[in-house]
């Protein structure tokens, strides 16, 4: 053996202590989109990382608001998305109207004080609307953390934790974070204001009607997204069967989204929360 062989030998790691080389945030983020089953095997055997859910959660609020900010700067986009806010509330004060809840010139008079907003909106407020976007994708990400924690822990008999389970919800937001990089060469290219990219907004559907609602879970991103969050539960939560937590994932995903669909119809407020769920 020569004296290269004996020295190139004498720097190789044995193979228990490769194992205990904990993987990176990079490591985990290139993971996720290049094989997601092992990285997330890997990592159910190391400690739950804060920055594994709260980074790509950060980048995601800075992405979101960004491209909605680039995307606001045409003005062609910018006209009709205020008009489309103005023609809904429009419909729902015409219903109120109907109803007898308020008058007709009170209609018009809160109509015109809207577009006033419109054209008086400054800094300030797209300051407001950024911190206001920002704590309720955190609220909603603890709630719905939580709620798959309850399902993988209780209804699956999962060996894992909360903050497991905001590892596996959260690490996969990555996806997200390029889906609006795509939105947003889309919308500049076409002049249009994009929320997501599934079938109901490239056909121009309305997403009120339930027609509209199931086509916009016809989403590659939102596809994706569960099928890596099945992956990390089935990993962290240290089971081989990984069907079932598809099921699981895809179920809550679908089922809460038809329930939280038809309570909007009664309290058109939740829609606000539920809008892209």
């Amino acid at each position: 053996m020569s004296m290269s062989d004996e020295q190139n030998q004498s720097f190789e790691l044995p193979p228990d202590i490769e194992e205990e080389i904990q993987l990176t945030h990079a490591d985990k983020l290139v993971g996720v989109f290049t094989e997601p089953t092992k990285t997330f095997e890997k990592m159910a055997k190391e400690t739950t990382k804060f920055y594994d859910w709260f980074l790509p959660l950060l980048l995601l609020i800075v992405i979101t608001n960004a491209a909605v900010i680039i995307l606001m700067t045409n003005p062609q986009i910018k006209y009709a998305v205020q008009e489309k806010t103005v023609s809904q509330i429009q419909n729902q004060y015409d219903e109120m109207v109907q109803k007898g809840q308020m008058s007709k010139e009170q209609a018009d008079e809160q109509i015109e004080k809207i577009r006033d907003q419109f054209d008086k909106a400054g800094q300030g407020q797209r300051i407001i609307g950024i911190i206001t976007s920002a704590v309720g994708i955190f609220i909603m990400f603890f709630i719905v953390s939580g709620v798959f924690f309850l399902f993988a822990k209780f209804a699956l008999k999962g060996d894992g934790t909360y903050q497991h389970a905001m590892t596996a919800y959260g690490l996969p937001m990555y996806v997200f974070s390029i889906q609006w990089i795509l939105i947003v060469i889309i919308g500049l290219t076409v002049g249009k204001m994009y929320l997501d990219t599934s079938v109901t907004s490239f056909m121009d559907l309305d997403k009120s009607t339930f027609v509209g609602f199931i086509l916009s879970k016809l989403d590659l991103f939102s596809i994706w997204f569960y099928w890596l969050i099945a992956v990390a539960f089935a990993k962290l939560f240290k089971s081989d069967q990984l069907t079932k937590y598809v099921v699981m994932v895809f179920g809550v995903w679908l089922g809460f989204s038809v329930l939280f669909y038809w309570l909007g119809l009664v309290v058109p407020f939740i829609k606000f929360f539920t809008g892209n769920m």
